[in-house]
């Protein structure tokens, strides 16, 4: 009942962290449980050392974002794929790849690249309704090339190595990322989408690669820091900050200026994920008072005995939650509700993560929510519907990899357990 009616309030339009603080407090009451349960609650739910990651990722990202290095990644995709039928399509897919592992942020990846991009691919022939769709399913991966916010959240609440998420992350983006240029590629040579007339030369290779690298190192930083045990994730954030104001002002575009713009921007975004992490830490604790999540693990036992079907079942819920709750909430409400029951079937908690953090992120170019999707669509200047055509085999693509991605876990699991 609990569930149902936190699904109904969703519905009528009330934002996430207010639906649940809702329904949690009408729960309270029902219960009788007194209200300072609230406050404590919501507290102790963000009151999390790993937490202040969010804050910190976040800035980083929107200082990297400022400091225009976007056209820079965008110069070293094309001289490395430029070249190829569809050329530009498989060029936006690297460069948001790499911005994301800069920013952890899909949003931004489509915003940035996508502004870059989808004028350009219009300007040489390619339909806006297939460029914007590729923009918004390419940006996407931003969540799951670390760092990422979603993988943070869950390492949080699920007690998995942040470190070991992060990393296990890599190969499931880059394989998402070959598919949709595998994609493009076949679908370049059917439109005759054609590429640079000439390859470029090593040293225009070299060039371009020399004026991205700075921005590129960050997540090799970050990544291989948590790994060797050099600092905490936590840590890996503030340096993160710290580099790319370094490397933003003496190198970038960064200027004093903009600092004071980005630390408003950082801190609507913050607000935004804490106080749906607060709101669901209360929530979390509504269900399992009221044994929900036993209650779950019952009736899903009861049905299903097999690995296969569980796990099949578990992708079937997050992709139809991720079309209409963004992606942090639908973490913190569904890591509880699954997490016993994942465990009673033996399901490693990073591959478990990495399958929650795929599913969800194809939500975010999955209408109706398909936040990517409108801001690709804003930018190519088209509404929602006209990308439906080409979205949906983009969105096969993603969906088969998923299936990829949860039945053959050492693709997660491979670079975790080689550098643990």
């Amino acid at each position: 009942m609990i569930i149902l009616t936190l699904f109904l309030v969703f519905l009528i339009g009330v934002p996430v962290a207010f639906s649940l603080g809702l329904v949690s407090l009408g729960q309270i009451f029902m219960d009788g449980y007194p209200l300072v349960v609230v406050i404590q609650r919501m507290f102790t739910g963000a009151d999390s050392i790993a937490l202040t990651a969010i804050p910190l990722f976040i800035l980083s990202g929107n200082l990297m974002y400022r400091g225009g290095m976007s056209q820079k990644i965008v110069n070293f995709a094309d001289t490395l794929l430029g070249h190829f039928p569809s050329g530009l399509a498989m060029v936006s897919i690297l460069a948001s790849m790499f911005f994301a592992a800069i920013t952890g942020s899909a949003i931004a990846a489509t915003a940035a690249i996508g502004g870059i991009m989808i004028p350009l691919m219009v300007n040489k022939g390619y339909e806006k309704e297939f460029s914007a769709p590729l923009l918004a399913c390419s940006g996407s991966i931003g969540p799951i090339i670390p760092p990422s916010i979603p993988l943070l959240v869950y390492g949080t609440i699920a007690n998995v190595s942040v470190g070991k998420l992060f990393i296990g992350g890599v190969l499931p983006g880059i394989i998402m990322g070959i598919g949709l240029m595998i994609y493009s590629y076949f679908i370049g040579k059917k439109r005759h989408y054609i590429g640079r007339e000439t390859k470029a030369s090593a040293r225009d290779m070299f060039k371009s690669g020399k004026d991205a690298i700075l921005a590129l190192l960050m997540p090799i930083i970050i990544i291989g820091g948590i790994m060797s045990g050099a600092f905490t994730p936590t840590e890996s954030a503030a340096i993160a900050v710290l580099y790319s104001v370094i490397i933003g002002m003496l190198v970038y575009e960064l200027e004093i200026k903009d600092i004071w713009p980005v630390l408003v921007d950082s801190t609507k975004a913050t607000g935004q994920v804490l106080i749906v992490v607060a709101f669901a830490s209360l929530f979390t604790w509504i269900i399992t008072v009221n044994n929900i999540p036993q209650a779950v693990g019952a009736f899903l036992s009861s049905t299903v005995n097999t690995k296969i079907m569980l796990l099949l079942i578990i992708n079937i819920i997050l992709l139809i939650a991720g079309t209409f709750i963004d992606t942090t909430s639908a973490v913190v409400i569904f890591t509880p509700l699954f997490l016993p029951l994942v465990q009673s079937f033996g399901i490693d908690l990073v591959h478990f993560g990495l399958i929650m953090a795929v599913n969800l992120t194809i939500g975010m170019c999955t209408p109706p929510l398909g936040v990517c999707l409108f801001v690709s669509g804003s930018i190519a200047k088209i509404p929602l519907k006209a990308q439906f055509k080409d979205l949906l085999p983009m969105l096969m693509v993603l969906i088969i990899i998923l299936l990829i991605v949860t039945y053959i876990p050492t693709l997660t699991l491979l670079l975790p357990n080689l550098l643990s």
